[in-house]
């Protein structure tokens, strides 16, 4: 018994640091509890009781299969605990979720025994995570004429297990607590820090509000000052969980004010109720529905208007807002769910019909929006087997389709996707759409989450829907930590059973790759009508459209192949001018954003909506720059409509690294890689025949707006600022802030920069290369006045550099060179001033194992520019995070500041940094 012991000595330390036993998911450990419950003398008997009730994880973990099977001898009287009736056994099954639990169900209601077989078929009534051979099970036993199987089939045709169910609370009371002012960062709710513990759901509540104790206090003391309401979770000022999907975020507001899942299951809540005053990040509100939670748009603060309509600006330029109604923390207010409004008191404030269509309604009763999923598709099911046309018990899906009305791309995409829309109906944008997915990424700080999920869903193998699946390494790819040791094997050899490509092979037999996941996936996806979904939300490619998604999401697309959402509307981006020889793309990203600002008053169009950019003539690694950053721009996904030659040679780039991937060893049995080289050259054939070409949108499409940028009005470099001292907190750590190089007049001290993330492709290391030989061509030798830290994203793209020399100019600058033999086992917190040449991977962008030095001022090509993600603050001095372009930072670290316009020409002089000129060509069909 040995390893109960170990348990328990693993309970009392973690009795110390306030927490209870941890959920049991292995069966060696539970096959020991059990033996305990049978020797009806044994001391620790009551605890192993309680264990095993109360403990257990369920799903498709080796534990629940060992309860089940327990369970099963206990129904069928071959074990006998008083404690544990036959009745409560079956109760036991019934929140087990699926998996071993179902085979047992199964085996019991067509077993021999009619009492039993009755009792198990009405558990299985409220069974929804049903797989391909349970159900092959019943239609097998319907056509030999068992009629328990046919009463259970009529069952799930009527969708009893959705029918049956309580009916949600037509009030729900809540009670506020402001949770910052300006947008709130998923980093707050769980911070990049904590990654490794986010599979231990109650070890890893403990940072909700980056381990802010005051604050997680206050929580607290407002629940126990209304114990009868729930609290609702707000940004003042801003919009509720910008930055990133984020399930752990989700989880731990549902931790702390949620509602249990089940009674036998430990730290899984649900229906977390959330607000914004500009809502809630289009990413974040798909983790929430997972859960059955609920997201408001408060809109208690609002534009200013002048008499003509025009909204009021500062002496910033800034709009000038006035709050309608108050929110503050401690505020009572109703939630009516019949009436979709928000109430204080009897006084309406919001109608909020949007947080509580249909569709979401479904979510909330069935206990997250997975039960929906899946007991769509076992009414499906039922109905086929019965022969009779599915009845319409669940909403039914939105539809709109406008008689003479174009596609836009996405629109496109969805309708070639679209799974059960009846009698080849067009679909416009907000419909809702169940579309089949041909990618999917899963990430390692997510990853864990995934497989548990998966477990939970029952799920062992990959949908064959899905064309290829990747599970990276890459965010945890800077330093092999302990955590990273005892984590991120397991999760590829579940990831690698499970059917996805893996980046770490758990056989050894190539070396581990810790490439950044957007990269792999942006060179994995070869179809421009295809659909990705992936667990971060830079999921963003070049080609077809791609949605950063929760963990659990992912595990359904894995699972199912399928994604559900509305079709988003569209924002068309189309480029007029030219630009001048010394600027980067990347300043055409952040112009992009400016420039659209400008254009609509402050409104920020672009938040929700697909982002159609007409890209024309880049291929997909620099365009991708341009889809990666439609995250910051609050973007719910972006589409690059290119011209076919350019197509046609993003093809053959991702062809060439798919084929690498497969001479490393990669490929699977059921060779997925070569499936997709394959894909692409019949795509490629398709494109140069004339057969198909590029996706394009309709000319008579119709957009929410279209925005034109104007390449001239680029002058000079741009940055991305988070402003960390402006009076307005609201205001900080925005991505919308974009300033000229000029604003800092070449004064503001740079303490450190950083080259690399998912932002940066082949050419930026092969600019920063060309860089420090002009540097040295010019000054006689390179000296670094701050440290400069860079991250390829791939091993091809070092293996590409080494081969054309640009490696060899990198090395000789450097004063750190990665070594994947000896990985470094400890993250730095201190940097000299030289060159760092990391592993391929996140790096400081992700912030979870190393981060700039605390106050530091950072220039770095990142995404992320929130509160503490790539630099903590110091006592004396904020730290602070500001974004450009490759060139500007380089040369911020050479200079130790931010340069002058003069002096960042001087130092690109001769350097091609972008081929980028708007298309000439007709986008649209």
């Amino acid at each position: 018994m040995n390893i109960y012991k170990d348990y328990v000595k693993e309970i009392e330390q973690r009795k110390r640091i306030g927490l209870n036993p941890k959920p049991i998911d292995g069966a060696e450990l539970l096959s020991a509890i059990i033996h305990q419950i049978k020797d009806v003398n044994n001391e620790d008997r009551e605890d192993s009781l309680h264990f095993f009730i109360y403990n257990v994880l369920p799903g498709t973990t080796s534990a629940a299969k060992v309860k089940a099977k327990f369970l099963k001898e206990i129904i069928l009287g071959e074990s006998v605990v008083k404690e544990i009736s036959p009745e409560f056994a079956l109760e036991q099954l019934s929140h087990m979720k699926g998996g071993p639990s179902i085979t047992v169900l199964l085996d019991l209601a067509l077993g021999n025994d009619k009492d039993i077989a009755l009792k198990a078929a009405a558990v299985l009534k409220t069974q929804v995570f049903l797989y391909d051979a349970d159900t092959n099970r019943l239609e097998q036993a319907h056509l030999n004429g068992n009629t328990i199987a046919t009463d259970i089939i009529e069952s799930y045709a009527k969708a009893e297990f959705f029918t049956k169910l309580p009916e949600i609370e037509e009030e729900i009371q809540v009670v506020t607590y402001i949770a910052g002012v300006g947008d709130i960062s998923t980093d707050l709710l769980s911070p990049g820090g904590d990654a490794h513990s986010r599979s231990d759901r109650e070890l890893h509540g403990q940072c909700l509000f980056e381990h802010n104790k005051e604050m997680q206090n206050e929580l607290i003391a407002l629940q126990e000052k209304h114990p009868d309401k729930r609290v609702m979770l707000i940004a003042e000022k801003g919009t509720m969980g910008v930055g990133s999907s984020r399930m752990s975020g989700v989880n731990n507001v549902a931790l702390w004010t949620g509602i249990k899942s089940s009674p036998y299951v430990p730290f899984i809540n649900i229906a977390p109720v959330i607000a914004g005053t500009n809502g809630i990040s289009p990413i974040f509100l798909t983790t929430v529905g997972v859960t059955g939670g609920i997201g408001i748009d408060l809109q208690n603060w609002v534009k200013q208007k002048d008499e003509n309509g025009n909204t009021i600006v500062d002496e910033d330029g800034e709009p000038i807002l006035k709050q309608v109604y108050s929110v503050a923390t401690g505020t009572v207010l109703t939630i009516n769910t019949k009436e979709k409004k928000l109430y204080h008191g009897k006084t309406e404030l919001k109608d909020i019909s949007s947080a509580l269509t249909p569709q979401k309604k479904e979510f909330i009763r069935a206990g997250g929006s997975y039960a929906v999923v899946f007991g769509k598709k076992l009414q499906t099911f039922a109905a086929k087997v019965l022969q009779i046309e599915v009845p319409q018990v669940y909403a039914a899906s939105k539809e709109i389709s406008i008689e003479g009305q174009g596609l836009t791309a996405v629109e496109k995409i969805f309708n070639k996707n679209a799974v059960g829309v009846i009698g080849g109906k067009v679909l416009h944008a907000g419909s809702d759409v169940r579309v089949e997915v041909n990618i999917v990424g899963s990430q390692d700080t997510t990853g864990l989450m995934t497989s548990q999920e998966l477990e939970m869903m029952a799920a062992t193998t990959i949908s064959p829907i899905v064309d290829g699946a990747y599970q990276s390494g890459c965010h945890t790819a800077s330093v092999w930590d302990d955590k990273s040791k005892a984590n991120i094997p397991r999760l590829m050899q579940f990831m690698n059973d499970f059917g996805l490509i893996t980046g770490r092979d758990p056989k050894g037999k190539y070396f581990p790759m810790t490439d950044v996941i957007h990269k792999v996936l942006n060179d994995i996806t070869v179809g421009d009508w295809d659909i990705i979904i992936g667990g971060d939300s830079h999921t963003r490619m070049s080609k077809g459209v791609a949605f950063g998604a929760d963990s659990g999401t992912v595990a359904l697309a894995l699972a199912t192949g399928e994604a559900t959402m509305p079709i988003p509307e569209s924002v068309k981006v189309t480029f007029k001018g030219a630009m001048k020889s010394y600027m980067d793309f990347r300043d055409v990203v952040h112009a992009t954003q400016q420039q659209m600002l400008k254009q609509f008053g402050g409104e920020n169009v672009f938040q929700g909506r697909i982002i159609e950019v007409h890209i024309g003539t880049l291929t997909s690694d620099e365009a991708f720059t341009f889809t990666d950053w439609t995250a910051e721009m609050k973007a719910k996904a972006s589409i690059c409509i290119s011209e076919d030659d350019t197509l046609i040679e993003s093809l053959e780039i991702a062809k060439g690294r798919i084929q690498i991937m497969i001479e490393k060893g990669m490929d699977n049995a059921k060779q997925v890689l070569k499936g997709l080289v394959d894909k692409a050259n019949t795509r490629i054939t398709e494109l140069k025949t004339g057969i198909k070409p590029a996706l394009r949108p309709d000319a008579n499409a119709n957009y929410y707006a279209e925005v034109v940028i104007d390449l001239d009005e680029i002058a000079e470099p741009m940055i991305a600022d988070p402003d960390v001292n402006n009076e307005d907190v609201s205001k900080r750590y925005t991505h919308d802030n974009i300033r000229p190089l000029s604003f800092y007049k070449g004064t503001k001290k740079v303490d450190l920069g950083f080259v690399g993330s998912c932002m940066v492709h082949k050419g930026d290391m092969k600019i920063l290369a060309q860089m420090l030989k002009n540097i040295e061509s010019q000054h006689g030798k390179v000296e670094f006045k701050a440290p400069l830290v860079v991250a390829p994203p791939t091993y091809n793209i070092v293996d590409e550099l080494k081969e054309e020399g640009d490696w060899n100019v990198l090395q000789k600058y450097s004063g750190f060179e990665f070594d994947d033999s000896a990985p470094k086992g400890l993250a730095r917190t201190k940097y000299q001033n030289m060159l760092y040449l990391e592993r391929p991977g996140c790096n400081l962008c992700m912030g979870n194992q190393e981060k700039a030095e605390p106050g530091d001022t950072v220039m770095a090509t990142s995404t992320r520019l929130f509160q503490g993600r790539v630099v903590k603050d110091a006592a004396e001095k904020k730290g602070e995070s500001l974004l450009s372009s490759t060139p500007v930072v380089v040369l911020s670290t050479i200079l130790g500041r931010t340069p002058t316009l003069a002096e960042y020409e001087n130092a690109v002089e001769g350097i091609v940094l972008t081929k980028f000129k708007p298309s000439q060509k007709k986008l649209v069909n």
